[in-house]
């Protein structure tokens, strides 16, 4: 298992970035590993890091990350020029997130995470605009990124 710092400072070596860009590309993931290590929604043993997204307002937040990166606010992270030794998995399917979510701003992305079911289903009984920290579910995780490999 890896650490969530690791996998963001990744991101933050293929381009600069605002927070909440980060924020979504840690996501997609971690929400893509779980659809492509697991075979079945019932029993998730292969998480890319042991920490939850929650679903906020502005889309999937993992909260540790919020807090490193905060004091960016609207502006970008500076890229980071670092090496990684991840194993052939994790480099894939962080090359895959990258090239197909890479190319998207902050906003794009806040918008694509919202159309989709687990940020939704997580955001059950919250009104749009309050704060929420329910954990986002990798069941729904699962059935709703693993849906889309057929």
């Amino acid at each position: 298992m890896e650490d969530i710092y690791d996998i963001a400072q990744w991101f933050l070596s293929k381009s600069s970035m605002t927070p909440k860009k980060l924020q979504k590309m840690v996501y997609y993931a971690y929400a893509w590993f779980i659809a492509l290590m697991n075979e079945d929604a019932n029993n998730i043993e292969n998480r890319l890091f042991n920490v939850s997204p929650q679903a906020w307002v502005h889309g999937p937040v993992f909260p540790s990350l919020y807090q490193k990166y905060k004091d960016y606010g609207y502006s970008d992270i500076p890229i980071v020029k670092e090496k990684f030794d991840f194993n052939e998995d994790v480099e894939d399917v962080l090359n895959q997130v990258w090239d197909v979510y890479g190319k998207y701003n902050a906003n794009e992305l806040e918008s694509l995470t919202h159309q989709e079911s687990p940020w939704i289903n997580a955001r059950t009984g919250c009104s749009p605009f309050s704060v929420c920290t329910n954990d986002i579910s990798d069941k729904d995780i699962f059935e709703c990124y693993s849906a889309r490999l057929v």
